[in-house]
């Protein structure tokens, strides 16, 4: 088998399936700094001649499957393999595979370390040190930028997959007590307590947002959800920007319904003039979709992609699709 490869994937990955599969070609979207339309893509596996690809950003559109039904599989090393024509490559019987769990990590430990940076108050203290307004007493800064520990605190996870899971393990050494809105599982963990979706928003110190886009999750966090928040809570969204409505969030946040927002996605990126006012609100802590940018997440997606396709390759299913 000929696999076209067009994701960030290691020399050891590309080994591993050399091995187990056949030939690899190799060409990464990150060379041209931007993702294959679908008709550099379908050029690609003219040119190649492949029999499977494995894809990140690509466009694998309607379009690219109709004109090769006979991939034998496609793997997508995301979250969620939103760019791809699922539907009509299962028609075709074409296996879809993706890297749900390869972030975990990463957007956890950014969720930490920006919920610790809003409630210790870090940035304005650091703008403060550095614009030179340290001109009053030894004790001045200790007052003025006095802030919360995140220990002791509830955290209300809306969706409760390999996101949630990884903050509340990473969370466990602060003593935070983990309560989770999930109507697909059930955590075996005692410790997290599984409540309805009123219950996260109303009883939360921090409502942590971790869900996928369907037609049931978009707009899902709305004005009727946030107004149950305490005045104290912190929201923070580093899923996807469309599960919330953010005129509703930017009418909390500039009336300070709740104390803040913490937020790396947006509806539109680059950012329009609703998202930037949003980025703008002084109770805000805004990152450029970078929860998930870190070096050894493509090393995750090798690893979660490889173990897949070998499995699927020793069972001789031809589908398992993406319940994968």
């Amino acid at each position: 088998m000929r696999i076209l490869i067009t994701a960030p994937y290691n020399e050891l990955g590309r080994k591993k399936l050399e091995e187990a599969f056949g030939e690899v070609i190799y060409k990464s979207w990150k060379t041209q700094g931007r993702a294959y339309t679908a008709n550099e893509l379908m050029m690609l596996l003219k040119e190649s001649q492949a029999d499977a690809l494995i894809t990140e950003h690509d466009a694998v559109s309607e379009e690219v499957i109709q004109s090769f039904p006979n991939l034998n599989f496609i793997g997508v090393c995301r979250g969620t393999p939103s760019n791809v024509a699922v539907k009509l490559a299962e028609e075709k019987g074409i296996a879809v595979f993706h890297t749900p769990a390869r972030n975990a990590q990463a957007v956890a430990e950014l969720f930490v370390a920006n919920v610790i940076t809003f409630m210790r108050n870090t940035r304005s203290a650091i703008k403060w040190l550095e614009e030179g307004k340290w001109n009053q007493g030894a004790h001045a800064s200790y007052l003025e930028f006095k802030g919360n520990e995140l220990a002791g605190k509830k955290i209300g996870m809306v969706g409760f997959g390999a996101v949630g899971q990884t903050i509340a393990r990473l969370v466990g050494n602060f003593s935070c007590s983990i309560s989770y809105y999930d109507p697909y599982y059930t955590s075996p963990n005692k410790n997290y307590e599984k409540v309805d979706l009123n219950t996260v928003f109303s009883e939360a110190d921090i409502v942590a947002i971790n869900l996928p886009v369907t037609e049931q999750t978009k707009g899902l966090i709305n004005k009727n959800l946030i107004a149950l928040m305490k005045p104290d809570a912190l929201l923070v969204n580093y899923s996807r920007a469309i599960v919330v409505k953010r005129e509703d969030l930017l009418d909390a946040l500039q009336n300070k319904r709740i104390r803040g927002a913490i937020i790396d996605v947006f509806d539109h990126e680059p950012p329009d003039e609703i998202d930037n006012t949003i980025i703008h609100q002084p109770n805000v802590l805004a990152t450029p979709h970078i929860a998930g940018a870190t070096f050894e997440v493509e090393d995750h997606h090798v690893d979660i992609m490889n173990e897949k396709l070998i499995k699927w390759l020793e069972s001789g299913k031809v589908n398992d699709s993406v319940k994968h």
